[in-house]
């Protein structure tokens, strides 16, 4: 080979940007997009009241969902991941995560079931066909991440972006169906929201082959490993995502039901930053890899401070753009009936703690990267602590909520920093490279 080609093969060997970020990247961005244009859509179908309940299911859809099964998916990657390096066969560790999701799923399905009459009467608006949704949703979501993490461990990356950006696409055009033929009751649209994840599932597996092949039997050991702290943190971050949105349905009086559905809303108007977030950040990471994989901690954290110094830029931004225009947007987006009884105040405060989210996430994911499990979960289980507290300590619907959201995700940033900056001195070459894939690999769901 001569100096050239060599000199270019050498580039690629050594490309800084992870396998299938382009992939990834397009099915997120796919993904967001069409969430936002479903909420539009079912939003002014349903007016109000219904997208009351609507939210209610949407809320707890993304908690149960990937906050349970995302950390099962991760460690069948990385296992899959690892099988494969050494050339041995997935096939056994595929079945035991298969299993292990069952019960998870199981265990799920039965607590909506014994909860039934409560979710009804006090989050779904008495619709029991968003109970309905919500089973089907679980299930739905247990089988996509069991098939994302088979996907990714076998470096299926085109697959794994078109289930993401499939599954966006399933449930608006099922909601847009929906509105069409003048459905304006919100449980046909939640049966939508959970069975979109299956039926992108189906969508993505279509031509795929030698995804579980035979191999040695899998020890429980193999899939487990950090798997109880990933599930606590899971969950805790998508509780601490959402806990305003649930706090503001349970807490709002027979008449306050409508402006439970103008919350909505209004908080997923206010979490634009984040898909505004994950596109520029997409552009720093690859400078991020090579300086992981080169062995440069020092530049290394200087990298990982430009990266929060960006999440300050897109939380100025973020809670200026809404101070100043955000009611004008909800009304432009949803309707004027949206925008009515929300302030500036309410609006800037939603994004603030969407922006001190985004940086708790990011902080988080490299504590993981550096095997800080425990500390990241215990950063958002006193994230959540204090939206109880400080929402318990209010009286106004909707302000109590956002001061809550804003305090907790302020609580687990700080939590978050706190025990970083000790794992950070003991960082690797590999750790510190885990974390710009995980970031990378990692999105965050709205």
């Amino acid at each position: 080979m001569n100096p050239a080609r060599r000199r270019v093969a050498v580039n690629r060997t050594r490309s800084p940007l992870p396998e299938g970020t382009l992939t990834v990247g397009g099915g997120l961005l796919t993904a967001g997009i069409a969430a936002y244009g479903f909420i539009v859509v079912s939003a002014r179908a349903l007016g109000t009241e219904e997208t009351a309940g609507l939210s209610a299911l949407w809320a707890l859809v993304f908690i149960l969902g990937p906050g349970v099964f995302l950390p099962l998916e991760q460690e069948v990657a990385r296992a899959l991941a690892h099988r494969r390096a050494q050339g041995l066969g997935g096939g056994p560790l595929v079945r035991r995560a298969l299993a292990l999701g069952a019960i998870l799923a199981g265990v799920l399905v039965v607590a909506a079931l014994a909860a039934a009459t409560f979710l009804i009467d006090h989050l779904f608006d008495g619709q029991t066909m968003l109970l309905v949704g919500l089973i089907v949703g679980v299930i739905a979501f247990y089988l996509q991440h069991l098939t994302r993490g088979t996907l990714s461990g076998n470096g299926r990356f085109g697959a794994y972006g078109l289930l993401l950006g499939s599954e966006g696409v399933v449930r608006l055009i099922g909601c847009v169906a929906l509105a069409v033929a003048g459905v304006a009751f919100a449980g046909p649209y939640g049966l939508v929201l959970g069975l979109a994840p299956l039926v992108a599932t189906g969508i993505a597996l279509l031509g795929q082959h030698d995804l579980i092949t035979p191999g040695p039997e899998a020890p429980w050991s193999e899939l487990s490993t950090h798997l109880g702290w990933l599930l606590a943190g899971s969950v805790l971050a998508q509780t601490l995502a959402y806990a305003a949105i649930v706090a503001v349905n349970v807490l709002a009086s027979p008449s306050e039901t409508s402006d439970a559905g103008r919350f909505f809303t209004a908080s997923l108007v206010t979490r634009i930053p984040i898909l505004l977030f994950q596109a520029v950040q997409a552009a720093l990471l690859p400078k991020l890899a090579g300086l992981a994989g080169a062995g440069k901690h020092v530049e290394f954290r200087a990298g990982l401070r430009r990266l929060l110094m960006l999440v300050a830029a897109v939380t100025v931004l973020g809670v200026g753009a809404s101070f100043a225009i955000g009611p004008w947007a909800v009304g432009v987006l949803f309707g004027s009936e949206f925008s009515a009884t929300l302030s500036r105040t309410d609006l800037a405060l939603l994004a603030l703690g969407s922006c001190l989210f985004i940086a708790a996430m990011t902080l988080a994911q490299a504590l993981i990267a550096l095997s800080g499990h425990s500390r990241a979960a215990f950063g958002w289980g006193a994230g959540v602590l204090a939206f109880l507290v400080v929402t318990a300590l209010g009286s106004d619907l909707f302000l109590r909520a956002e001061l809550g959201f804003v305090a907790g995700a302020l609580v687990s940033v700080a939590c978050m920093s706190l025990f970083l900056s000790s794992r950070m001195q003991r960082a690797t070459p590999a750790t510190a490279e885990s974390f710009v894939k995980g970031i990378e690999h990692e999105p965050l769901e709205l």
